[in-house]
């Protein structure tokens, strides 16, 4: 289901110009019968000022070191989001026999502090392919059934398509699916041959037909902040934002956080999650030492071999 680097921008090229009609670029209507949804590529040529042969090759993957200003052109007419045009230059670009390079699987200290510090809204840190790479406790908790992945595919494409539990938290899943094959697809325009996407997209593809027909769409997303509603089985609706970080320095890595309005109902049910998920040690006070067994006599008879 991953495709070569040429397939990808010919399928891609065709996605983005069949959600635009003749009338929505402008242009006259058309007599007789058109055999495609939205534009044609002879279309689109004529309005990014490119030749119809030149705009086939481009679409057939053909074309090398395809101009700033041509892929400028194409993506105004076809009306490409900041995602979807750097996607594009993604795939125009010449990738050659390029390896993907090997991502941190492990974080570096201060960030693994940094995600511990993090203990009254769940974080997480994701690397290539959604890949789970650290979570803190209340994130542990708050993502139910994440645990029920074997720890070698802990992925969050994996438990929104694989855990039953997953559906139930998402108050609107298939958004929030969609959204994350979408992510994925943009990953897959830099790292066409990274064997771990293919193997990650053509397990999938077989698991389960929603992420078939979303991963052929070739929607992409670059995720930044927002806000979702949850259904979470302990504590009850919430609703959260996140915001999504690069950590300097680890390019492949996705340090996310969600956030919490101060004392509104979301934040109480975190802090009783929290709670229900961490309970407190006995209290105790500091000059106070914890009890000690006695020490057992090498004569004791309990304790003599």
């Amino acid at each position: 289901m991953s495709e070569p680097a040429a397939d990808g921008l010919g399928n891609f090229l065709r996605t983005r110009r069949a959600r635009i009609t003749p009338q929505d670029a402008g242009l006259p209507p058309s007599m007789g019968i058109r055999r495609v949804p939205g534009l044609r590529r002879e279309e689109v040529a004529l309005l990014a000022g490119v030749s119809a042969e030149y705009y086939e090759r481009l679409e057939r993957g053909r074309t090398k070191n395809a101009s700033a200003s041509v892929l400028d052109s194409v993506a105004r007419v076809l009306r490409l989001n900041a995602a979807e045009r750097d996607h594009l230059y993604a795939l125009a670009a010449p990738t050659g026999s390029k390896r993907p390079r090997t991502a941190a699987t492990r974080l570096r200290p201060g960030l693994r502090r940094a995600l511990d510090l993090v203990t009254d809204v769940p974080a997480l840190v994701l690397g290539p392919r959604q890949d789970l790479i650290a979570i803190n406790d209340l994130g542990a908790a708050f993502y139910a059934g994440l645990d029920l992945l074997p720890p070698g595919q802990r992925n969050m494409l994996r438990y929104l398509f694989t855990v039953d539990a997953a559906r139930e938290l998402y108050d609107d899943w298939a958004a929030t699916a969609r959204t994350v094959v979408a992510e994925l697809r943009r990953y897959a325009g830099t790292h066409p041959h990274d064997p771990k996407l293919a193997d990650l997209v053509g397990d999938l593809a077989v698991r389960d037909r929603d992420f078939r027909c979303w991963w052929a769409e070739h929607d992409v997303y670059l995720r930044d902040h927002g806000s979702k509603r949850y259904h979470h089985p302990v504590v009850g609706d919430l609703e959260l934002g996140y915001e999504a970080m690069k950590p300097v320095g680890e390019p492949d890595l996705t340090f996310g956080t969600h956030t919490v309005e101060a004392h509104s109902p979301s934040a109480e049910a975190l802090a009783l999650l929290s709670s229900w998920s961490n309970p407190p040690r006995p209290y105790r006070t500091v000059d106070t030492p914890e009890p000690t067994a006695p020490k057992s006599s090498p004569t004791d008879p309990d304790t003599t071999p």
